[in-house]
């Protein structure tokens, strides 16, 4: 298509899922605005009633708000473009667009599997190392070693967005429902395409499996001190405070690991499947965690309750 080093594309094209028969756009749309409310709403609360709930200022539900935050935002970055691609027949994106989208899925992805791994070291010390906590897990270092994260993984990312835009694109069909890295690069041409695939892969890979390896070692060590525990109350106690997080960490690890296990043996999917679970892993998490937090959390799951008798009272007097 092009022969010189400077790309002609200008626009990018969003194909979605090639073998959906037009006569579903509508339901899948449907079934996307429907999850983008889920996301909207369920993580809007969690945001609204921990900083509403004094009781809930603590570090766990501090990081269970940077995680509402990035569900809330990974969501809003590339759901309303899937679903205007379906329901308006927009399949057109920018240049500019497409990479800036690129950019935050990138990003937000990578700080998701940083703050689990957060999440995780919380659960570590609070079992581990009970008489420290106080002093190591605070509102001050939780935030701060959260807001670091996140301006980390920004500074770095620009640079792994900067490689993909330095190459040739000479084609403008993108097979996916948003623009990522790997479905924006396999439109490239020229000698450096693998060489960016894989730096990009490379830094991905080890960054996931830092704190992939971390969690796993967490959740290992503190099941090793349950098992050793002859106070039933006190194990029960402990599960039901691990609970959410580890529910939270395999939602988002384990459909993950699957695909990457099914490619590594050599078993491959279907473009529409393959797509199709990158899109349940990636924004099913984003739907359920709120959900997870109020039903499985005990602090949260109480306040709830407590408001929700409360309210059952005051409806009862005013109707006598």
């Amino acid at each position: 298509m092009i022969n010189s080093n400077v790309t002609t594309v200008k626009d990018f094209v969003i194909l979605g899922l090639p073998g959906l028969d037009p006569v579903y756009y509508g339901l899948f749309s449907a079934l996307l605005f429907l999850t983008y409310l889920f996301i909207l709403i369920g993580n809007i609360f969690i945001l609204v009633f921990v900083g509403l709930e004094k009781r809930l200022y603590k570090p766990t539900y501090l990081i269970f708000c940077h995680l509402s935050m990035n569900d809330l935002l990974f969501g809003t970055v590339t759901l309303p473009k899937i679903i205007s691609r379906y329901w308006l027949d927009d399949k057109i994106t920018s240049f500019g667009a497409c990479f800036t989208q690129m950019y935050f899925v990138h990003s937000l992805g990578a700080i998701n599997s940083f703050i689990l791994m957060i999440m995780a070291f919380d659960r570590f010390i609070a079992v581990l190392f009970p008489l420290t906590y106080p002093i190591l897990i605070t509102n001050i270092n939780i935030s701060l070693a959260c807001g670091l994260l996140w301006i980390g993984t920004f500074l770095w990312m620009i640079a792994i967005v900067f490689h993909a835009i330095s190459l040739v694109y000479c084609n403008s069909n993108i097979e996916q429902c948003y623009c990522d890295h790997m479905s924006l690069t396999n439109l490239a041409c020229g000698g450096n395409v693998r060489y960016v695939q894989t730096l990009a892969v490379g830094i991905a890979m080890f960054s996931v499996l830092i704190a992939l390896f971390f969690i796993v070692f967490s959740y290992i060590s503190i099941f090793a001190v349950v098992l050793k525990m002859k106070n039933t109350n006190g194990r029960y106690k402990i599960l039901s405070t691990c609970t959410p997080q580890l529910l939270v960490s395999g939602l988002y690890y384990l459909p993950r690991c699957f695909v990457y296990l099914a490619h590594a043996i050599g078993f491959y999917f279907s473009v529409d499947i393959r797509i199709l679970m990158i899109l349940l892993y990636s924004l099913l998490p984003c739907a359920v965690n709120p959900f997870i937090y109020c039903f499985k959390t005990k602090d949260i799951k109480d306040i709830l309750m407590k408001r929700m008798n409360n309210a059952k009272v005051g409806m009862k007097q005013v109707s006598k």
